[in-house]
């Protein structure tokens, strides 16, 4: 009997690398892989239930915790009841008077011209980034820009535009690429106002500087510094800046903010153009309208002088935590932002850490390749305002008890191969 074509199309996918890999390892860890994992209860302290058990969850992006707080919960209610579940209409056709309400806010509080709402930041990137270049000019993409941004860059390079990588957060080389593209129209150079997997921030001024100097305009994805980074959350781009004259800034709506989508920052005239270029804006669906009210509510809050305490805990919980890796002699990347990895190194071994943590009742991210590069794989730990002190230091008690287990890279071992 002649194999149908469905049974050859998956046995086509299995042979891709990455599915490979993947399932190689999810075979071989099955208990330690912790992926794909359905969740039934989650705490007013990032306590979640899961695997029929109780942990503390340090893998929510969910950084202020605004989540719980009962003004955003009761807007999405009010929300809920004025405008039902959703509105069911394209925005190139209609959109509610709180998505107009929510932009108004969202660039009164970024200090922006205007702002306009997508239904996530992958979709943003998706229809933003193609929808601002065409064949004449360029784009030019970090190496290690975040992958709705590459997504976006082929998308562009689909439509006949010319893509160019440059040096992770180099300057130098961002210069000599514009240089040797020879001739362009103008260039949008993409970048990452926090690269997520590290926490590492790019050299804003010294790119715009050279943005400046070679007739392009920055685009930064800046979705982990949004709510976070910046005088009341603004992130990376206006306080490196100093204005957004010659940047463009992505913002996401679902991680500090605790509700749904994402935004691009831009002047006003640049709006009206973004709806009719981006694909993603025009077919992507509309945010459900109860988001959008607690959108507004959300803008308030970073607006207000409360902003202040909320992000003290965050800081007080993030030093609790850095303070602790740092002095077990773990090698800790990225230490200012809320994402926190540690280096363990090994897929297998970052996956076993990942569950050894699991077994005493903390749940961090266990990232291996593809998303960090081959045999340096971390414990991406997510630390929010909402997490208690007893939590952190529990949790840096089980890295004690982990450097114990497992042979971690360690500062003094990092430090005598670099020499």
């Amino acid at each position: 009997m002649a194999t149908q074509p469905m049974q050859n199309l998956e046995k086509a996918i299995r042979q891709n690398g990455l599915v490979r890999f993947v399932e190689h390892f999810a075979q071989q860890y099955p208990d330690s892989h912790l992926k794909d994992m359905i969740v039934d209860r989650l705490g007013p302290n990032r306590e979640m239930e899961v695997q029929g058990r109780e942990v503390i969850n340090f893998g929510s992006d969910s950084f202020l915790g605004l989540d719980q707080d009962p003004r955003v919960r009761e807007a999405i209610e009010r929300g809920l009841h004025h405008w039902g579940s959703h509105n069911g209409a394209s925005r190139a056709f209609s959109s509610v008077r709180s998505n107009e309400q929510a932009e108004e806010k969202l660039a009164a509080w970024l200090g922006t011209e205007a702002a306009l709402i997508y239904p996530s930041v992958s979709l943003t990137n998706l229809g933003a980034l193609p929808g601002l270049v065409t064949k004449r000019d360029l784009l030019v993409i970090d190496e290690h820009a975040h992958n709705s941004m590459q997504d976006g860059a082929r998308i562009a390079q689909a439509n006949g535009v010319r893509v160019v990588p440059f040096s992770h957060c180099d300057p130098d080389d961002l210069d000599r690429t514009l240089e040797a593209a020879g001739e362009y129209r103008v260039a949008v150079v993409a970048i990452d106002g926090v690269y997520s997997m590290t926490g590492a921030l790019p050299p804003l001024a010294k790119l715009n500087e050279v943005c400046l100097r070679r007739n392009a305009v920055l685009y930064v994805d800046d979705a982990h510094a949004t709510a976070v980074l910046g005088p009341h959350g603004r992130g990376t781009v206006l306080d490196a800046l100093g204005t957004y004259d010659n940047a463009f800034v992505i913002g996401s709506l679902s991680k500090g903010f605790s509700c749904f989508g994402g935004f691009i920052g831009c002047k006003r005239e640049f709006k009206q153009l973004l709806k009719i270029r981006s694909n993603t804006f025009i077919f992507g669906g509309p945010v459900p309208p109860a988001y959008l009210d607690a959108i507004c509510v959300v803008c308030d809050i970073l607006a207000s002088s409360e902003y202040d305490i909320i992000r003290a805990r965050l800081t007080r919980n993030l030093t609790q935590l850095i303070r602790g890796a740092e002095q077990l002699g773990l090698v800790v990347l990225g230490a200012e932002t809320p994402i926190v990895s540690i280096l363990v190194g090994d897929e297998d071994v970052t996956l076993q850490a990942g569950k050894f943590l699991f077994e005493q009742g903390f749940y961090v991210q266990s990232v291996t390749f593809p998303a960090v590069p081959y045999h340096a794989g971390v414990l991406r730990i997510q630390v929010n305002a909402n997490h208690q002190p007893g939590a952190i230091t529990g949790l840096v008690h089980g890295l004690a008890k982990l450097a114990e287990s497992f042979a971690l890279p360690t500062t003094r071992n990092e430090l005598r191969r670099a020499a």
